[in-house]
């Protein structure tokens, strides 16, 4: 099912927002992979589930998965619940979980949409998904806007060197640390297109 909306989702953005997907080979096919992404649109999971050819998993808010027929479009895309403005130790047992099966975590450091299309600062608890286990992290840019006819492009980049940060204690200064390095390695993405 996945995979074919990733298809779908290709023809739509390359006929409507002349579509271009710059350092697609820089994912790795195999192995756990955590995606660090900007976020500037609801439409983000979907160019970048249009992007990576592997399958991507995504958090999504649970009134989501609550709404008859968008609830299964939604899983069908690779997501699962989480609940906002809380701990939601199921969805971080999910997301290890993905990740502990090889597969590719996508997350959005910003925790939520930019309403100015500006980076706005990372939420450091969501980058600890990065700091565990051996995956690798690959940061994102999303250069839109998206508009009818307007070129949108997804930028992937380099594996950003987290070793620093692994293996040591986690703690707010090292996920506030962790996430500066993620996101500026987003923002540099971001740069080079202007």
């Amino acid at each position: 099912m996945y995979f074919f909306f990733q298809k779908l989702f290709r023809i739509y953005f390359r006929l409507f927002y002349r579509f271009q997907v710059e350092g697609a080979e820089h994912v790795p096919q195999t192995g756990p992979v955590v995606i660090a992404c900007n976020h500037i649109s609801n439409y983000d999971p979907l160019s970048l589930g249009s992007a990576v050819d592997r399958q991507i998993h995504y958090m999504a808010k649970e009134k989501l998965f609550r709404i008859w027929g968008i609830a299964a479009l939604v899983r069908s895309w690779g997501a699962f619940p989480v609940k906002r403005g809380a701990v939601d130790r199921g969805a971080i047992r999910m997301a290890m979980q993905i990740l502990a099966e090889g597969r590719v975590l996508g997350i959005f450091p910003e925790g939520h949409r930019s309403k100015t299309g500006k980076l706005g600062p990372a939420y450091p608890g969501v980058v600890s998904f990065a700091l565990r286990g051996t995956a690798a992290v690959i940061p994102v840019a999303v250069i839109g806007p998206y508009r009818l006819f307007r070129p949108v492009r997804v930028r992937i980049g380099t594996p950003i060197d987290l070793s620093d940060y692994i293996g040591v204690k986690t703690t707010s200064v090292v996920l506030e640390d962790a996430a500066n390095v993620i996101m500026s390695a987003i923002e540099q993405l971001i740069l080079s297109n202007e």
